[in-house]
């Protein structure tokens, strides 16, 4: 038998996470009150033939904002145009892209609290009035000249929503806040992958990967093909075992730690005999930079009740040293453990 791929399957594997995606909101799995809101909102605009309100998505990575934004652009039958907060630096930059858009676009804006300031300002009239003003020459004899712009739907991406502006966040009509998943819903996720995928994956490797995934579909999706290039390479089934042994090679433990959480909580526990310890000293034990273990390990050790935030530093909780293997300290005023 051949081992090499059908053209089909290799465009697939190529656009992986592109053919993950789900094409409307019938298909998209979990978030069901963002996509209720959504639903209400998309359908009275195309009932009145006006471009919708522009929409602001909030929440952690991984949970769909991407995928939402193009879903929005589906359902209204018009195309999409991407870019990025980190990619606005100048005013200049943000009035080509305006300029650019046809009537009733969706223009998605990732990361949009990294815009620079100078460009939201000029987005505050753009939403509102559908135009910008653009200063043509320098100095005493410079002119702003109006650019009218065709009516376009703004969708917002940001994981830090406490950043955006107060007068930027105003002018959206509607803002979705998206949850992490409930392992119900990852199992939905994980299945559905799996399918497209064509991976035969059994009910308990599909729960073993979704407990696993950190309540983010992003995550699952990436667990589920390494246990996949597992299978295929080692030719075991689809199976608990397989999905273990997989994910127990990457260093994924059965609450979805991976080895960076792991020496982040023993680090707290044995360095520093569970805390406070504060987080540049932290990230220096464990030689990370502290936005890295402020961003992206404290959220979910947070989350899952192993460690703590106090206004003298992070500590671990009982669940913490429990999980690294160590006896935890009495709580104060109990009795002496006996021997």
């Amino acid at each position: 038998m051949s081992d090499e791929l059908s053209p089909e399957a290799t465009s697939f594997e190529q656009g992986y996470e592109g053919a993950l995606r789900p094409a409307t909101l019938a298909e998209f799995v979990g978030q069901a009150k963002v996509r209720s809101q959504l639903s209400l909102l998309l359908n009275a605009a195309t009932m009145q033939q006006r471009t919708p309100d522009h929409i602001l998505l909030a929440g952690p990575p991984g949970l769909g904002k991407t995928t939402l934004s193009m879903i929005v652009a589906t359902e209204l039958d018009k195309p999409l145009h991407q870019t990025s907060g980190p990619a606005i630096q100048h005013a200049g930059d943000l009035a080509a892209v305006l300029s650019a858009l046809t009537p009733g676009e969706v223009l998605f804006i990732d990361e949009i609290h990294r815009m620079a300031r100078s460009a939201e300002e000029m987005l505050y009239l753009a939403m509102e009035d559908f135009k910008v003003d653009i200063m043509v020459g320098k100095g005493a004899g410079a002119t702003s000249v109006p650019l009218e712009l065709s009516p376009f739907t703004l969708v917002g991406a940001t994981t830090r929503s406490g950043l955006l502006p107060n007068p930027l966040r105003d002018r959206f009509g509607f803002t979705a806040h998206l949850e992490f998943y409930g392992t119900d819903e990852l199992v939905s996720v994980v299945r559905r992958a799996a399918g497209l995928l064509g991976f035969g994956l059994s009910e308990q490797g599909i729960e073993e990967i979704a407990g696993r995934s950190r309540g983010t579909p992003r995550i699952a999706n990436r667990l589920l093909r390494r246990v996949r290039d597992f299978s295929l390479v080692h030719d075991t089934p689809g199976d608990t075992a397989t999905v273990q042994a997989a994910l127990a090679l990457y260093d994924v433990d059965e609450h979805g730690l991976d080895r960076l959480d792991r020496e982040v909580l023993r680090a707290v526990v044995e360095r520093f005999g569970g805390g406070p310890v504060g987080l540049s000293t932290l990230a220096v034990s464990v030689g990370e930079e502290a936005e890295t273990i402020e961003a992206v390990v404290e959220p979910f050790l947070v989350r899952t009740g192993l460690l703590t935030r106090t206004p003298r530093g992070r500590v671990a909780t009982r669940l913490g040293w429990e999980h690294v293997g160590a006896v935890p300290p009495p709580a104060p005023g109990a009795p002496p453990a006996l021997m």
